[in-house]
Formats: C-alpha cells, structure tokens, sequence
C-alpha cells in the first residue's frame, strides 16, 4: 500500500511539469457609472512618458510603432488632440523638450471648447496638475509633460458649463483626472459615453476636482498585462505609464499606490 502511495505521489510530481509563469498584473480596471463601463488606468508612481511629433519630426501614429518594452510598459492610451498627420495642435512638451506652444484660438469642434485644459507634469514627475489653458503656469524648469487638449470636463469641482448632463452624441471617449492628492487618473469608456456622463464619472465616482477630455472615436488603450492593444485608428500624441520598477528615479508621476 505504502509503494502505490509512493507511486501515485511520483505520478502527480511528472504531471506538473514545470511551475506556471506568474500572470502579470494589470495597472488597469474596470468599473460601472450609471450603468456605462469605464477602465480606470494608473502606475502607482512610475514614470509618465508622452511621445509625440514636433513639426519636421515623423509622427508616431500607433503603439506598435512605440519602440518599447513591453513588460515595462503598465499602460498607454491616446493623450490630445493632433491633426490630420497626427501632430499636435496645441501645447505640447515632451521630456521637457517643446514641441509647440500653446493653442489659445478660437474655433469649431471639441477642442475649441472653452476652457480647454493642459495636463503637466512637472520637471523630475514632482507633481501632476491639469489646468486651465490661459492659465498655464511659468516653470523655472521645464515640465516633463505638457499636453493641451479639450474641453475640460472638470473645473474644480465643477462640471463644464457648455457640457450636457447627457447629450444625444455617445462615442467611446478617454480622459485624464488628477485627484486631491495628486494622482493621476486614465480614463477609457468601455462602452459609447456622453460628454456629461463621462465628466460625472471623474467627479462623482473617481472624486477628481479637475479632469481633462482627450478625445472621442481614437480613443486607444494599450494594457499589456491583459493582452490589449487598440489599433483601430491612428493616433497622435500618446502617454505611457511606465511600471514603477522600469521607472527612472525620482522622474515619477506622482501617483500614490
């Protein structure tokens, strides 16, 4: 009896093989608004990295074209408004490096509804911030990042005063917020949003005093961890969330776990 123990012991050992490669967990979440599903992306700190096209540069128009790791990357989705070669069309700062100045004209479309917003980070990731697009603040060093788009969604606790509680125009739309204590917030809508409702879910729900709208039909996320990768559409300028442990030190974005 002892012997068949053995056996089957040994049976089960060779039936095992060798140990499951650990499933990497993703920065990412899915959460419900008023019945609409949302996924909510953070790095808990790692560094933020924004890539995209000053003019005379090759734009990059899709996460494949990202020349990264993937097993460092926790996140990226689409982050502002470009045009039609997909280069920025309002501010724009990358590594602190300017790529165009601040877009302050008036116009037609989403953009151009005032006030739109810019969202920073500061020089070395010391802080996150998304304000008011004539109100940019002067920084003695250059911020890291500096993406304007629009329209804001949320302006100090308050919503837009042009946006609808919950218009008739529903796409799949993307975000950011910055909550009280200083952490950014990526928003994807899962399902064809409104303007309002999407607001509603930064200020309600994620409790963001200010939160910016990137865009509306692109919207991309890339989440490797759980094997995504938007590619119906070519995007512009593009944020990436680095993990914490890819991240260089003290460049963070100041999210807090």
């Amino acid at each position: 009896m002892r012997g068949l123990l053995i056996a089957i012991v040994l049976a089960l050992c060779a039936c095992g093989g060798s140990p499951a490669r650990e499933v990497a967990a993703s920065f990412c979440s899915e959460q419900t608004f008023e019945g609409t599903r949302f996924t909510v992306c953070g790095n808990k700190g790692g560094e933020l990295r924004l890539f995209a096209a000053a003019k005379g540069q090759t734009p990059l128009r899709s996460f494949a074209d990202l020349a990264l790791d993937q097993d460092k990357v926790a996140f990226a989705m689409n982050a502002g408004m470009f045009d039609e070669d997909g280069r920025p069309i309002g501010l724009a700062t990358a590594n602190g490096a300017a790529l165009h100045k601040v877009n302050l004209r008036d116009g037609p479309g989403n953009f151009h509804m005032k006030p739109n917003g810019v969202f920073i980070v500061t020089c070395g990731g010391k802080s996150v911030m998304i304000v008011k697009s004539e109100a940019v603040p002067q920084f003695r060093c250059a911020p890291d990042i500096e993406t304007q788009s629009g329209p804001m969604l949320v302006i100090d606790g308050k919503l837009h005063p042009k946006i609808e509680a919950d218009g008739t125009s529903r796409l799949i739309r993307n975000g950011v917020g910055v909550t009280r204590d200083g952490r950014p917030l990526f928003v994807i809508s899962e399902d064809p949003v409104s303007f309002g409702k999407l607001a509603r879910f930064f200020r309600d729900s994620l409790k963001t005093p200010n939160a910016l709208f990137f865009d509306g039909s692109v919207s991309s996320l890339w989440d490797p961890a759980n094997g995504r990768m938007d590619s119906h559409a070519e995007l512009g300028p593009m944020i990436v969330g680095l993990k914490p442990s890819a991240s260089t030190p003290d460049r963070g974005g100041h999210a807090k776990p």
